[in-house]
């Protein structure tokens, strides 16, 4: 067996006269008669037997120390592990000077654990994190980049997450599974996406979508993202290639582009929703940003921002609405706790990471997570963004029930499942899995659960805005309106 670093702990001894060594071996004694051959061959036998036992020895010394080393490093890691949830308690109880003393020891730790492992990477970042909180930079701070040079750095690292693993690829093939599903027969498709990005998703779906039975419909796609930098409309942008996608595929297609600091600041007047119009609400990594209520509202409970956007998701009556959420539970009022629930879903997510890698691991990859790791570990009250929330919160918020925004969930189906599973078979960890729990899909490593997709509709039945005859005609009303970017087959 290789080991880590060092050298090997033996050497082979240099040659010797023949007659050395022989101590270490006990040959039979030497026979008065001479014997027949059956008695030499097993005298013989037996000497050698009893050598290759004392050759073996050292192969079997070195495995076993090379798993005294890797419990060694475990111990580090554990240890490790303890100084840096014992630095966010003191950070919790507002115990500086402790919290300091945990974090020097914290950094003295990291040598013994190795940077290649799951836990000495991802500790790497949570040590810094608390660095950064315990020890703030000073003000005033240095000029923040240019906008259009934070744009670019996000996009890269946002790309580079999407290609080092299954988690963006199982929500976009996940949600657009549930979106061809719901539109089904129909011929005028409005897709609303709450965060385009660089449009990833829809290359698949457009595609899919010329390939349907019937012909393909009208699709319509409103994306939403960040205002531009001077200069440039990033969103129209990605509107032309997909347009020039949706042309060379014979797939009528218009974009329009809608740019917003923050999803509540979205009015529904601003999706310019048509009557007849199959709409479908799209939603990746994006609601738990609206989890923290304002404490600047005038309001004697403030409501969050989640509030105004999923009212908005329900007056357009969605035939669908796709949302996938990191399954965590980092929005935890006590620190220590969101520290600690951080600290072990982003070890796993590490893992996993290296383990769809191949043990290369993503620089860049990780970059992008450890962004979220600094928000968890940093930001305070309205200022924190990463709120995750697992599943069966989302369930409640979502659903019909006294809290709920009145949506009805929409199960997703064995396809979805299937395609899942065979998308996470392309990578090489073999820990990777895709579970459903009541009509939702889970992407998990090694049977915790890390990524959730679920979909839901308007509750409304007989819903003009959104019903299909079944034969795909429309049963009333017209698609046509101006938009950003048109282009027909």
């Amino acid at each position: 067996m290789a080991m880590g670093g060092g050298a090997f702990p033996f050497q082979w001894p240099e040659a010797e006269p023949a007659d050395a060594g022989l101590d270490d071996v006990t040959l039979p004694p030497l026979p008065t008669a001479v014997p027949d051959a059956a008695g030499v061959a097993a005298a013989y036998y037996a000497a050698d037997m009893h050598a290759m036992q004392h050759m073996e020895a050292l192969p079997d010394f070195a495995a076993a120390l090379a798993a005294m080393r890797r419990e060694e490093e475990e111990a580090a890691g554990i240890r490790l592990v303890h100084l840096l949830m014992s630095c966010a308690g003191a950070v919790e109880a507002g115990d500086h000077a402790g919290a300091s003393v945990h974090l020097a020891d914290a950094h003295a730790a990291l040598a013994a654990v190795s940077p290649t492992s799951g836990i000495g990477r991802v500790a790497v970042h949570f040590t810094a994190a608390l660095s950064r909180r315990l020890f703030p930079p000073p003000t005033p701070s240095p000029p923040p980049p240019p906008a259009a040079d934070v744009a670019d750095d996000h996009a890269f690292l946002y790309h580079r997450f999407y290609e080092a693993g299954p988690y963006l690829k199982f929500a976009h093939f996940t949600a657009n599974q549930a979106i061809l599903e719901a539109v089904q027969g129909c011929r005028h498709v409005h897709i609303i996406d709450f965060s385009l990005m660089q449009g990833l998703q829809w290359p698949t779906l457009i595609q899919a979508l010329a390939l349907r039975p019937g012909g393909p419909p009208s699709l319509r796609l409103t994306g939403i993202g960040p205002p531009s930098p001077p200069g440039r409309d990033d969103l129209r942008d990605v509107g032309v290639r997909l347009a020039d996608l949706a042309r060379s595929v014979r797939v009528h297609f218009s974009f329009r582009g809608v740019a917003a600091n923050r999803l509540d600041e979205v009015r529904p007047w601003m999706l310019q929703v048509s009557q007849g119009e199959a709409v479908a609400v799209n939603s990746v990594l994006q609601l738990h940003r609206l989890l923290a209520a304002d404490p600047s509202a005038d309001d004697a409970r403030p409501r969050a921002p989640i509030d105004a956007v999923l009212d908005c998701v329900a007056s357009v009556r969605p035939r669908v609405f796709t949302v996938v959420e990191q399954e965590a539970d980092h929005n935890k009022p006590g620190f220590l706790d969101r520290f600690t629930e951080a600290l072990f879903y982003y070890s796993a997510v590490f893992d996993s990471l290296d383990a769809a890698s191949g043990g290369a691991g993503d620089a860049a990859a990780e970059a992008y997570l450890e962004r979220e790791i600094c928000d968890i570990v940093c930001g305070e009250g309205a200022d924190r963004r990463e709120r995750h929330e697992p599943l069966r919160r989302w369930r409640d918020r979502l659903g019909g029930g006294r809290a709920g925004a009145g949506l009805a969930a929409v199960p997703l189906g064995a396809n979805a499942l299937r395609q899942a599973r065979m998308l996470v078979g392309l990578f090489s960890g073999e820990g990777h899995c895709v579970e459903e729990a009541e009509g939702c899909l889970t992407l998990g490593w090694h049977g915790r659960p890390l990524f959730s997709a679920s979909a839901w509709r308007a509750a409304e039945e007989n819903n003009q805005s959104d019903s299909c005859n079944a034969d795909g005609s429309r049963s009333s009303g017209s698609a046509s309106e101006e938009s950003n970017i048109c282009c027909s087959s």
